[in-house]
This record gives structure tokens, C-alpha cells and sequence, in this order.
């Protein structure tokens, strides 16, 4: 199998190049952005035309924590969902049979039921802080399931929870929860502070899962012969981010005090995958989340120490 993987310098696509390269008989065809623009129709067209790929797996994307989406909507709606439209098109007609779409937990309604099912997909209003992401990423789903519909073609699409690991984007303003802990405790237990300010009451339920967990699972899912439309990807269990910053802060080393800033908002107050259509398939996540934790600290501080920490 010639498999395209997009997005293979970002923390998911890295992911998904290791989890291949360890399987025999599927060669890899990568670019990176100055290679291919996913963002440019007619070079995605002549990309896919030139390699003709077997399958494509489509992990690229403008990505970012709830400060970034908030504050560039506009550039979060418009790069993931021209990059859906090229990537997915594209792969159609160059006569790409099977396509597996990456979206976001996001994608589902603010207060949806929780543990969240698939089937809860447009039901209710989203979170404004992420619409714009959530709206192109919805957008990708349906464009992959109707093409199926329409033209026989095996695109379905998965939905990770909140991941972490090697890779991971550390922006000191615009990098997701579980990283932002990350560098924040390790800034703090080098310079000796006293203490740690953590936002809102801690009392929110999230779920996290490793890279390497989705990346398993995606493979799982394109060996399926008739996979769902869309699908949850997730660990099936949630930990208060109260636990969270706690569990962070023992693995870095941090020994300080935690000051809790009530005057923060909290946020959704519980947000978990369903997977029972997941676990249906034999499903189960080789992390827990403390040595998750463990390991995607390693990686920060060999990251940082050579120099490749993503935080731009």
C-alpha cells in the first residue's frame, strides 16, 4: 500500500509515520509545506495526480488551544477547511479508493451528553470559543461521508480526544492544556517559584489520550473493511483538571504551591468520548495517563535539549 500521510511533521502525523513504519508492505509519501501547500488547490491536485497514492490518512491542520481559537477564528475556519476540500477532493480525482479524515472531540455540541456518542453530531449549538475550528472540521466529515455516499469511495473519518505526546506544540500562549502544564511547572521548578497559578475552580472533567494511542487506533481502523462514517477516538475515562494539574505537576517535580484563580472561567464542565463502537473492534490504549505524562515529559526535555521543541 502506497499510503499518503498529511501533516506528518505535526505531532498526529508523526505519530502516524512512526506507527507505519514498523508495518511491512506500505510505503510512506510525506511533504512538507515547502514541498506541497495543502492550502493551494492546483498543487494538492498535481500532487495526488503525480504520486497516485493508494490511501491517504489526512492529519494536517491549524490547531491551537482555546486563546488561539478565540482569537483567530477567522484563520482557524479558513485553513482547516481548504485543506479538507483539496485534501479530500483531490484524492478523488486521483482515484484514491480509501481515505481516513481526522477531525476534533470539538466537533460535537457544547452541552452534549456525556459520555458524548457520534450520533450527537449537530444536535445542539457548539462552544463559541472553537466554532470556527469545529465548523470546518464538521465540514470535513460530511465532505468524506457524502463522497462515500455518492461515489463508492471508502473516506471515513475519526474523532480524537484531547492528545499529547512527543511532538507536542508548546507555544507559551496558543498550546493546548496538557503541554501548557507541561512547560509552565518545568519553567517554575527551574527558576524555585513558590507558586503556580492554575485557572478557574479545577473542578471540569477532561479526557486525554497519547499520540501514539490515536495512531494505533487509525491503523486499526483502515484495516476495517466497513468502517463507520466517523468514528470517537478516546481512552474512556476523564480525570478533573484539578487531577490534571496535580499529576503534572508530581511528574515534572514541582514542588511549589498551586493557587487556585476562581475568577477564571472553567469552561464546559465535562467533555468524554464515547467509544463503545471503538472498543467494539477490539480497541484498547497501551497509556495510562500518569505514564503517559511520564513520557511525553521525556520527550519534552530531549526536545528541548536538541533544540526541536515546537513552539512557534
Amino acid at each position: 500500500m502506497k499510503l499518503f500521510i498529511a501533516g506528518h511533521k505535526g505531532m498526529v502525523g508523526a505519530a502516524l509515520v512512526r506507527r507505519y513504519q514498523q508495518v511491512e508492505g506500505v510505503t510512506l509519501v510525506t511533504r512538507d509545506r515547502q514541498q506541497l501547500d495543502l492550502m493551494n488547490q492546483h498543487e494538492v491536485f498535481d500532487f495526488y495526480a503525480q504520486e497516485q497514492p493508494d490511501a491517504a490518512i489526512i492529519a494536517a491542520g491549524k490547531v491551537g488551544g482555546i486563546q488561539a481559537n478565540n482569537r483567530y477564528p477567522a484563520e482557524f475556519l479558513h485553513h482547516n477547511l481548504a485543506i479538507a476540500t483539496h485534501c479530500i477532493e483531490g484524492a478523488y480525482r486521483a482515484g484514491v479508493k480509501r481515505l481516513l479524515y481526522l477531525g476534533s472531540s470539538c466537533i460535537y455540541p457544547k452541552h452534549a451528553p456525556q459520555p458524548m456518542p457520534e450520533e450527537c453530531l449537530l444536535t445542539g449549538p457548539l462552544e463559541p470559543t472553537n466554532e470556527g475550528y469545529a465548523i470546518a472540521k464538521i465540514a470535513g466529515i460530511k465532505l468524506a461521508q457524502d463522497y462515500r455516499k455518492q461515489y463508492g469511495v471508502l473516506y471515513h473519518s475519526a474523532m480524537p480526544t484531547n492528545l499529547y505526546g512527543p511532538g507536542d506544540q508548546y507555544h507559551p500562549e496558543n498550546s493546548h492544556v496538557l503541554p501548557a502544564l507541561i512547560r509552565r511547572f518545568h519553567l517554575a521548578k527551574l527558576a524555585n517559584d513558590p507558586t503556580v497559578t492554575a485557572w478557574g475552580t479545577g473542578s471540569p472533567c477532561r479526557e486525554f489520550m497519547h499520540v501514539d494511542d490515536l495512531a494505533d487506533a487509525c491503523a486499526l481502523l483502515m484495516e476495517q473493511s466497513a468502517p463507520p462514517d466517523w468514528i470517537n477516538i478516546g481512552c474512556g475515562t476523564d480525570v478533573t483538571i484539578r487531577e490534571l494539574v496535580e499529576l503534572v505537576a508530581s511528574v515534572v517535580g514541582y514542588s511549589g504551591e498551586i493557587v487556585w484563580d476562581t475568577s477564571k472561567p472553567d469552561g464546559t464542565p465535562r467533555k468524554l468520548m464515547d467509544i463503545s463502537k471503538l472498543k467494539a473492534l477490539g480497541w484498547r490504549p497501551r497509556y495510562d495517563l500518569k505514564a503517559g505524562i511520564h513520557h511525553a515529559y521525556a520527550c519534552f526535555l530531549a526536545e528541548t535539549e536538541a533544540q526541536t521543541l515546537r513552539q512557534g
